[in-house]
């Protein structure tokens, strides 16, 4: 799949052994690390969908650390060589990767199935409560070319 221009997607590993797994999602050593902000994690339920929203300052690295979630982006920047691009991403425990969001990136996500899906997101800025550096739309913006729907067949 062709990436949104700034997005990247990295592939984690699962360090096993009889005692259990361990698995790093994001180091400083790491081609998308950029700067710390802060860490937190988000829940999303079955049958919900929390979109659409970008950042005008903030990169986002996600991880899902618990169920599947759809994380779709959105690229609706004029300047950029993938203006009009989605991608969507299904991420989790069965598939662990690292996707990085560029400022100006529409993004949200919906729980795949029946389990919560936990989101761990690495931004590389604080949350400011009193200027949140946070703009939406409703999940079914018709500029947005994107339905939530599940695709049966």
């Amino acid at each position: 799949m062709e990436h949104i221009s700034g997005v990247s997607v990295r592939k984690l590993r699962l360090l096993l052994d009889d005692r259990g797994w361990l698995m790093e999602m994001f180091r400083s050593d790491w081609e998308e690390f950029e700067k710390f902000g802060q860490v937190y994690v988000t829940a999303c339920y079955p049958g919900i969908v929390k979109a659409w929203h970008y950042h005008k300052l903030q990169t986002d690295h996600f991880v899902c650390v618990s169920g599947t979630a759809k994380v779709v982006l959105y690229d609706s920047r004029e300047d950029s060589p993938t203006r009009g691009m989605i991608n969507e991403f299904f991420m989790g425990t069965k598939n662990p990767i690292l996707v990085r969001i560029p400022p100006l990136v529409y993004h949200g996500f919906t729980a795949i199935g029946p389990e919560v899906a936990l989101i761990v997101n690495t931004p590389t800025e604080v949350y400011k409560y009193e200027t949140p550096d946070e703009h939406r739309v409703p999940h079914d913006d018709p500029a947005i070319p994107y339905s939530w729907a599940v695709k049966m067949g």
